[in-house]
């Protein structure tokens, strides 16, 4: 079997967070909201509790490609009578990305109320709270509930700032208890935990500047903060975010504070705007903002999907191995 790590590039290809929108093209015009609001200004949905089942249930609805990958890499791909946010599979290589290409797709981006009802799923699985109910059209979970469908959702529940990559081991073990598969939970778990290696080694853990596209000029550089599973992805490969002393998810650092806290390596999420890895790649080098940071210099940068690392996935360990064979990187 070949290393499954070297098939998530350190340029890979471009992924989608569901709350970025998913769809070719679309990130672009529905940027990812606050933590504490989407789109409309309208507050989050809650995390909805853990869904208590007398039976593993037989029909899922995937409200996103990662929550999709999870449950086929637990052995129960056939059960999906759907999914939507299909972006998420465009970092799988094959075959990973045939089993995936064979799930009915309910929408390509964000699955409605009556789509999802139409399926009728006995549980609907989503790596976000954003899942349900954060945008218009989408279902709550309330909503679930009253025709009958539970929810299963990711909820950030460790502290800020997050050190590991926790959060996607607990929810593959949440859903593998779910379906009635804690076994397979515990080797796709063991199996993301080997994915990500060994940290970069050093006497403090070296700076990573995290963006989320190019820096413009005379506006804050936007970027995540310690709140985030990014951060964790950060922390777990050897590095320390810039923004960790942030705790919300979104961070705007000035460039003097860049300057200043001088990153060692960038990493850049792509699925927020409408650039190749390669374009991110010539935006962040040629930005007279990051210039003079030793990222920049000695040609540090990564762009990694945010499906792989702002949301729990199976290639969040690809994520990591990522980041720390960047740090790793000898100065070019």
């Amino acid at each position: 079997m070949p290393d499954r790590r070297h098939s998530l590039a350190v340029a890979a290809l471009a992924g989608c967070f569901f709350a970025a929108s998913c769809g070719a093209g679309a990130a672009a015009d529905l940027p990812t909201p606050p933590s504490s609001a989407v789109a409309g200004g309208r507050p989050a949905p809650a995390c909805p509790a853990p869904p208590v089942l007398t039976a593993p249930p037989n029909r899922i609805v995937t409200m996103d490609g990662g929550a999709a990958a999870i449950v086929v890499e637990l052995g129960l791909g056939d059960r999906i009578v759907g999914t939507s946010a299909t972006d998420y599979f465009v970092p799988f290589g094959p075959p990973e990305r045939a089993k995936l290409d064979r799930i009915p797709v309910l929408d390509p981006r964000r699955a409605s109320t009556e789509k999802v009802l139409d399926a009728h799923p006995d549980l609907a699985v989503g790596t976000s709270n954003l899942s349900f109910g954060g945008f218009d059209g989408t279902p709550s979970a309330e909503v679930l509930e009253k025709a009958g469908v539970k929810a299963l959702a990711a909820c950030q529940t460790q502290p800020a700032p997050v050190r590991g990559i926790d959060q996607t081991t607990k929810f593959v073990t949440e859903v593998a208890a779910a379906l009635g598969v804690p076994e397979a939970g515990e080797r796709l778990v063991r199996r993301i935990r080997a994915d990500a290696g060994a940290p970069a080694r050093e006497d403090e853990p070296a700076p990573v500047l995290v963006l989320t596209g190019v820096p413009a000029p005379g506006t804050p550089v936007s970027t995540r903060g310690g709140g985030t599973l990014v951060n964790g992805v950060v922390a777990a490969a050897g590095g320390r975010n810039l923004a960790e002393d942030v705790p919300a998810a979104f961070a705007g650092l000035s460039a003097e504070e860049i300057a200043v806290r001088d990153p060692r390596a960038i990493v850049v999420l792509s699925g927020f705007a409408q650039s190749s890895d390669a374009d991110l790649l010539a935006g962040v080098r040629a930005s007279p903002l990051l210039a003079g940071t030793t990222a920049v210099r000695e040609n540090r940068i990564a762009v990694i999907p945010q499906s792989t690392a702002l949301t729990p996935s199976v290639l969040t360990g690809q994520a990591v191995h990522a980041v720390a064979e960047l740090l790793k990187r000898p100065a070019a």
